[in-house]
């Protein structure tokens, strides 16, 4: 199987990957979320501003209409009147672009939350090649996004129709209702339409949204080669971690041997544990382990005690009990005091050393 096959990519993918993915700026993005954020905007405008909207229209046209005698049309003051109505409309227009820009600008921020990076703005060859640009045109996912396109469009003109359909008895009378009437039919009808669009779109925007998102893990996705690659990157390759914990254990062996000769007592139980013991009254508060161990290593610490006349003592308890308390270097457990206490005593009757108190 070929190295980077998809199929031998069945890992979920790890902290470290899906950091990366966001630093390359590679994130899950949902363009239905957009449309649908783009549609609530223009249909919050509407049903709640349109009325302003169309007051101070009609304010900045009803110039045309009450003064329309004092208008003289002319290749002159034409272009004024044209420029000065749109811009009227425009100023009217202006809060729902806005608003529609930066709602389109922040739908990534919806996603995603925030992502910077510089990634994305770097020029690639890729990006403007004519051949791979006619490739992605006619590639299998641009047809289906046409088909997604086509259907979404369907779904949303049927649900439209669908909320309107009960007013169409409505239309065919519209003729006969005064002007206020009519008003209050169609901006009835407009309203139902709005609210059948964006219900539609919303609940496209939510499973393109979590379509989106699976398959942003999908292709995040790693096989266990990648992961022990990556691993091996972050945490360093284990077997070189083991030589070297090994290496360590060896040589903190080394130097707990080279004190064992120094120790005052070594007492054993009697081949499986050993623990070697050194007590000076004078610098010492309590006896101090300077070496321990179990079966070979027990062994070794009982060798090198007997070649260097070192008092070895076989007291069974005593040995496991400080063995398992114990740690090396470190002064005996307070509970094993009055115990080895009476071992450095007859250690010290046993050299002719004198015991002074404390």
């Amino acid at each position: 199987m070929a190295e980077g096959d998809d199929s031998e990519k069945t890992e979920e993918p790890t902290h470290k990957k899906m950091q990366e993915a966001l630093e390359k700026g590679q994130v899950a993005f949902s363009r239905e979320v957009t449309n649908f954020l783009v549609l609530l905007v223009l249909a919050l405008n509407i049903i709640w501003f349109a009325p302003s909207y169309m007051k101070h229209a009609t304010l900045s046209l009803r110039r045309f209409i009450e003064n329309g005698h004092d208008f003289v049309l002319n290749k002159s003051n034409v272009p004024n009147l044209l420029s000065q109505t749109m811009l009227d409309v425009a100023i009217i227009m202006l809060a729902p672009i806005i608003a529609t820009i930066v709602v389109a600008l922040a739908s990534s921020f919806f996603q995603n939350g925030i992502v910077i990076s510089s990634e994305p703005l770097i020029p690639k060859l890729e990006k403007i090649s004519i051949v791979k640009g006619l490739k992605r045109l006619f590639s299998l996912r641009s047809v289906v996004e046409f088909i997604k396109g086509v259907l979404k469009i369907t779904i949303v003109g049927v649900g439209t129709y669908i909320a309107i359909e009960s007013d169409f008895p409505k239309l065919e009378q519209l003729a006969d209702y005064d002007v206020m009437a009519m008003l209050v039919v169609l901006s009835s009808m407009a309203f139902k339409m709005v609210v059948a669009a964006c219900s539609i779109m919303l609940v496209i925007a939510l499973v393109d949204f979590l379509y989106q998102k699976f398959e942003y893990i999908k292709s995040l996705k790693m096989s266990k080669q990648e992961i022990k690659d990556e691993y091996k990157q972050s945490e360093g390759d284990p077997q070189i971690k083991a030589k070297l914990r090994q290496i360590r254990m060896q040589r903190a062996q080394n130097r707990m041997m080279q004190a064992v000769p120094d120790a005052d007592v070594v007492i054993r139980n009697p081949t499986h544990y050993a623990v070697a013991l050194k007590y000076d009254m004078d610098t010492m508060p309590a006896p101090l382990v300077v070496a321990l161990g179990q079966d070979h290593i027990a062994l070794k610490i009982i060798e090198i005690a007997e070649e260097n006349d070192v008092v070895v003592v076989t007291n069974k308890p005593l040995a496991r009990s400080l063995f398992s308390s114990s740690e090396l270097d470190q002064e005996i457990p307070l509970e094993h005091y009055q115990a080895v206490a009476e071992v450095i005593g007859y250690v010290y009757r046993l050299k002719g050393k004198t015991r002074r108190s404390a």
